[in-house]
């Protein structure tokens, strides 16, 4: 089974770009995105052109923003929006659909912005999201997939030190929630296959040609409960699929 994650940075342009066509070569078992930037009936609409999959979303209430979706081979046996936070569930950023063996939580983590407005936010978000997690824990194992809005360790930016403490997304506060994620029992599976793997990036600025030259950032993660971990055959990074900002990354797992 492969399952790929994609923040597409607005479904409705990416649609009008290479998307089905990558859509077919990637050919996932289930793809999670990010990003959609459009309601529930406009990601209906965007993605009608998939034939044989079931397709589920959660939109933000404000309208071209945010939003997460689900496109799956297999009907999920149940699906589930936001993590039951009032004040974290109008931006549409989590989306979970239950299979046999797992829970597949596909997140759009929320961005503490240019100015940083939103780093004190992002905090509350990352230990609330974390708890939601960890309760799922208690019934299955957990994926998680998608744009996590920070990058973990210095080998995963280009410029790590002028960056640092500087720039959203390696903030130590960001960091620290990424700790917990993964001290907390969610492993980062494509640093489990390539720990020291350099220059692996999944998302470049639009500004100054910087995916040409490949300066970049990982910030797309699969994190995956411990105990799963056996049945996880391979990850990566599908960077020579264009469209957004960010590139698909994936894991294939053992049936």
């Amino acid at each position: 089974m492969k399952i790929i994650s994609w923040n597409v940075n607005g479904i409705r342009a990416v649609v009008q770009k290479n998307f089905f066509a990558d859509f077919e070569s990637m050919s996932p078992d289930i793809l999670c995105l990010q990003e959609t930037k459009a309601q529930d009936d406009q990601v209906a609409e965007a993605l009608s052109p998939i034939t044989g999959y079931h397709i589920y979303s959660n939109s933000a209430e404000k309208k071209g923003y945010s939003g997460t979706s689900i496109i799956s081979k297999t009907e999920p046996k149940t699906i589930s929006k936001g993590i039951g936070i009032e004040e974290h569930d109008n931006e549409g950023r989590v989306l979970c659909a239950e299979y046999e063996k797992f829970y597949l939580v596909t997140v759009y983590v929320p961005n503490s912005g240019s100015d940083l407005k939103r780093l004190e936010y992002r905090q509350t978000w990352d230990q609330a999201f974390f708890n939601y997690l960890k309760n799922l824990e208690k019934t299955k194992p957990v994926i998680v997939c998608g744009d996590m809005n920070v990058a973990h360790r210095p080998i995963d930016l280009t410029h790590p030190k002028p960056n640092y403490n500087k720039s959203a997304g390696y903030m130590q506060e960001e960091i620290d929630g990424m700790d917990r994620f993964v001290k907390g029992g969610l492993v980062d599976s494509f640093r489990y296959f390539y720990p020291d793997k350099t220059e692996a990036y999944s998302w470049w600025s639009y500004r100054a040609g910087a995916r040409a030259k490949n300066v970049g950032w990982r910030i797309d993660y699969f994190l995956v409960s411990e105990n799963f971990m056996p049945n996880i055959e391979s990850a990566g990074i599908l960077n020579q699929v264009m469209g957004s900002d960010h590139c698909p990354v994936y894991i294939e797992i053992s049936e």
